[in-house]
């Protein structure tokens, strides 16, 4: 009975061992399974973070970059208009060059800069084009006005020239009158 009680005692103790080591390798396999699920997650969270910013980035540059346009037509218009833009130009630079900074920032993956700048292009270039809308319109009055004047000198020069033309014929046909009434007639015998 002896050898049946240690047989047992045995096959308990290679059971527990057995045991142990399914439990070690199914802790194992868990293990492994929540590293990877860690991994994946962390993955997949920073996909849908990234994919959350350059929702947010994207945009952000679009509004820069339709900003830059608008400015820059507004900014050829008061050109074309004879408005002296070169303060306008040195802004819209400015802008422009945020707006490359923004790309960029995008491309590297950096999107709080892509914000940034996108940001700082749209602050930049806000204003240019009401300013270049009021410089356009300053420029058409003022060109309006000199093209007033240089009509209104016009008809006055024109008008000038005909009543000194008028005055000055009468002036010399009367003189031409009087000098010619004035004037004797001679007799000249002709000799043949």
């Amino acid at each position: 009975m002896q050898g049946r009680r240690i047989m047992p005692t045995r096959k308990k103790k290679r059971r527990r061992k057995g045991e142990v080591d399914i439990a070690v390798s199914r802790l194992r396999t868990v293990i492994v399974l929540l590293v990877l699920f860690s991994l994946g997650f962390s993955i997949f969270v920073s996909a849908v973070h990234g994919s959350g910013v350059m929702d947010v980035a994207l945009p952000l540059i679009e509004r820069a970059e339709s900003a830059v346009d608008a400015a820059y037509q507004a900014v050829l218009e008061a050109e074309k208009a004879g408005a002296d833009v070169s303060s306008l130009l040195d802004t819209l630079n400015a802008g422009a060059e945020a707006l490359s900074e923004a790309y960029m920032a995008d491309r590297a993956g950096e999107f709080d800069d892509v914000v940034h700048y996108a940001d700082l292009c749209y602050d930049l270039v806000g204003g240019v084009e009401t300013e270049a809308n009021v410089l356009r319109d300053e420029a058409a009055a003022e060109q309006t006005q000199r093209i007033f004047l240089a009509s209104l000198g016009s008809a006055i020069a024109v008008g000038c020239i005909f009543f000194a033309g008028f005055y000055g014929w009468r002036f010399f046909k009367s003189w031409y009158y009087r000098r010619f009434s004035q004037m004797k007639p001679e007799v000249v015998d002709h000799e043949s």
